[in-house]
């Protein structure tokens, strides 16, 4: 789709450039939070006349931009999801999740702002960056644990996927001296049953013997 830019974007180009975009990206997020118009020749003479309050207005915007930035990069923000032992999650987190998150932390973030390559699949920290105007673009930290003490652990450093394989490494150590105790004990029935069946069959030979002594006398 051919587009007029409202503001920069990226490497898209600066204010009132035309420039060709695919029709997702043009339906699902430029044109709906208003940083472009269908390059038609109506919006392209609409754009001219308007150039000027455009313009002055996109630089409101960027000014805006800038200061929720310097209160939301570097923000942290917690989203709990269950996961295995590796850490991998059952699921995942959208940029749905991302932008509710955001917006309980006391930030107004809708997730077509949401920057995300792929789906978040495992615990920790990530790093998203979040679109506040094309030229301001900060980037938040998504804690993502299993319960909240473990995302406070996660914050101070923590790394709450080694301490589960560390505790299975203990459970496997003990259940390896289990067996082999199991298996000392056993050695030793098996002496012991041994060391009767041997005492049985001489004590036997004993008996045979007397009683082969009797009948000659």
């Amino acid at each position: 789709m051919e587009i007029i830019l409202l503001e920069r974007i990226g490497r898209l180009g600066q204010i009132g450039d035309v420039v060709t975009v695919k029709d997702g990206y043009a339906r699902n997020f430029l044109l709906p939070l208003g940083k472009a118009l269908r390059a038609t020749d109506a919006n392209r003479t609409h754009f001219e006349h308007e150039r000027a309050q455009l313009e002055a207005r996109d630089l409101e915007r960027k000014t805006e931009a800038e200061g929720v930035s310097g209160k939301l990069a570097g923000e942290s923000f917690v989203v709990i999801r269950q996961a295995g032992d590796t850490g991998q999650l059952y699921g995942s987190v959208s940029t749905r999740d991302i932008a509710e998150a955001a917006t309980e932390g006391g930030f107004s973030i809708e997730r077509r702002q949401v920057l995300l390559d792929k789906p978040i699949k495992t615990l920790g920290l990530h790093e998203v960056r979040v679109i506040l105007h094309g030229e301001v673009v900060p980037t938040v930290i998504i804690n993502v644990a299993r319960t909240e003490d473990e995302a406070v652990r996660q914050a101070r450093g923590e790394d709450v996927t080694q301490e589960l394989t560390d505790e299975e490494e203990d459970a496997a150590e003990a259940l390896a001296a289990g067996e082999a105790l199991f298996e000392e004990g056993a050695e030793y029935d098996v002496k012991a049953d041994e060391a009767e069946d041997a005492d049985s069959e001489d004590t036997g030979a004993e008996d045979t013997g007397s009683d082969d002594t009797e009948d000659k006398e």
